[in-house]
């Protein structure tokens, strides 16, 4: 569950991070340039996927402890972003396998 929120996050921060008019945005993952073409979608859809990895978070834990948290990954997966994004090392690949490691580690360990 956790590991689905965090995947949430990265997409929420994502999805707003197109919006941005400063930032350098490449196109190679396919929906970046309806992103890019589409600003109010995009910025709606990022603010319910926030929503929807917050109350993931609240579920999995306590009010405070999940808010915390939720703060505390926002902020290193927007810095993430923020770094990598313009370097162009977040690619489909990496994202699946990255999460596929995760969440399996998050179930065997669970």
């Amino acid at each position: 569950m956790i590991t689905i929120a965090s995947f949430i996050v990265f997409l929420a921060f994502y999805t707003l991070y197109y919006t941005s008019k400063r930032a350098v945005l490449s196109y190679d993952l396919g929906f970046e340039k309806w992103m890019q073409k589409n600003p109010k979608q995009t910025r709606i859809t990022g603010l319910v996927l926030l929503l929807t990895a917050y109350i993931f978070w609240l579920f999995t834990q306590s009010l405070g402890c999940g808010t915390l948290l939720f703060f505390i990954q926002l902020m290193a997966i927007g810095s993430l972003i923020v770094i990598l994004t313009p370097l162009k090392k977040i690619s489909r690949l990496t994202l699946l396998s990255l999460f596929i490691i995760v969440a399996l580690l998050e179930f065997y360990y669970a």
